[in-house]
């Protein structure tokens, strides 16, 4: 069975930082793309961060550009979401998706039905 889960949320203060891990199994991880999504009560679902098969391109939502770092272990089976200096408007509940496919065409990591594989979700609040 394809499984994705997220660990890391919590609740953090304006300022402070979290590490999110997604764990997958049940499918060939190198062999996907990996993204990030966030979701807010009321709000549509968003890309945060995108990544590579390989780790050689990532994509990053201006909103957290210099403060989210995407990064995977391929070894591991694992995709990280560093984020820093976090913000009261990072508060979503955050998921991560796979997807067979690496792009090339801007935008393309953002379009939701591109992911085959999609996480339960972790929530991150962060308090001011």
């Amino acid at each position: 069975q394809v499984q994705l889960v997220e660990t890391g949320g919590g609740l953090v203060q304006t300022g402070g930082s979290l590490r999110l891990s997604c764990a997958a199994s049940g499918f060939t991880f190198s062999s996907y793309a990996m993204g990030w999504f966030r979701q807010a009560p009321g709000k549509e679902r968003e890309l945060v961060a995108a990544i590579s098969r390989r780790g050689s391109s990532t994509d990053y939502a201006d909103s957290v550009k210099g403060r989210f770092t995407i990064s995977r272990d391929n070894a591991k089976n694992t995709v990280y979401l560093q984020m820093n200096s976090l913000k009261v408007e990072d508060t979503a509940v955050y998921y991560c998706a796979a997807d067979l496919f690496d792009c090339s065409a801007y935008g393309c990591y953002r379009r939701l039905n591109k992911y085959d594989y999609w996480g339960q979700g972790t929530q991150v609040t962060v308090s001011s």
